[in-house]
């Protein structure tokens, strides 16, 4: 991205604590590979990270896309819908996404263990979501998903009203179909998110392919699905992505750094 179609705002590298710039540079990274990998719907979604040490969390701004997301440029709001820094973006005027705020929030608050939280509006995400079935175990990642929780459509989420159903649904589940609306993944760290929605994303892909062949499924008997799904579960196995995050870090930084800026 050249300066002339990049917008101009002020680094804050050095002017935050290190953990918290380690937050903006991993979440900017994660909005750019989302764009990267088909995952994006112009403006609109949201993937937030918890500010370390503190009842707060970084999201983009409304308006932007995800290919021009820098660190420097996440919002910081804390769970109260307080902002508590913004890049001057002028005439702009960008803000935070209600929906994103209201859903991001109520996540990050109750549950100490995520760290990142990642939503998505793509083709497959949303058709899956519009089955009765919800997410088949037809493959050996689809398995990984086989216990993803449900939350059934109340409207846009622009008010406080839904926090409670949404969080009651979710429960301690790492994922989640927003039922007639998307996918969500709550994880305890920004490169767990990006892998853990790659796969989710990858699993409603295949599966949409699978049923559109129209023949007789192979279906997996049940004790084997679950065996399957416990050898995905944390302390099974090492944390899924982060082993990768470096390799997708230098991938950036081949393609266009400025998402560190």
């Amino acid at each position: 991205m050249t300066d002339q179609t990049r917008l101009k705002l002020p680094s804050l590298k050095g002017a935050v604590a290190p953990e918290e710039w380690k937050a903006r540079v991993d979440l900017a990274a994660c909005y750019r590979l989302f764009e990267i990998y088909g995952l994006s719907d112009l403006t609109a979604n949201h993937i937030s990270a918890r500010v370390p040490g503190e009842n707060a969390f970084l999201i983009n701004p409304y308006g932007m896309l995800y290919d021009e997301i820098t660190a420097s440029s996440l919002i910081k709001v804390d769970e109260c819908g307080e902002v508590l820094y913004s890049p001057d973006f002028g005439d702009l005027g960008y803000g935070i996404n209600r929906a994103g705020y209201v859903i991001h929030s109520a996540i990050h608050a109750a549950r100490e263990d995520v760290a990142c939280v990642a939503h998505t509006h793509t083709v497959a995400g949303m058709a899956v979501s519009s089955l009765a079935e919800g997410i088949l175990p037809l493959n050996q990642t689809a398995m990984r998903f086989a216990t993803a929780a449900y939350h059934g459509f109340e409207g846009i989420v622009l008010d406080g009203k839904e926090k409670e159903s949404l969080l009651r649904d979710m429960g301690q589940e790492t994922h989640l179909v927003l039922r007639n609306h998307g996918l969500l993944v709550a994880t305890g760290t920004v490169a767990e998110a990006f892998n853990a929605m790659h796969r989710f994303e990858q699993v409603c892909r295949a599966q949409l392919a699978a049923l559109a062949c129209g023949r007789e499924m192979t279906m997996v008997p049940a004790d084997i699905v679950e065996s399957t799904r416990r050898n995905y579960l944390p302390g099974t196995r090492r944390p899924f992505g982060v082993m990768e995050w470096p390799a997708m870090l230098r991938k950036l930084n081949r393609i266009d750094p400025s998402y560190a800026d």
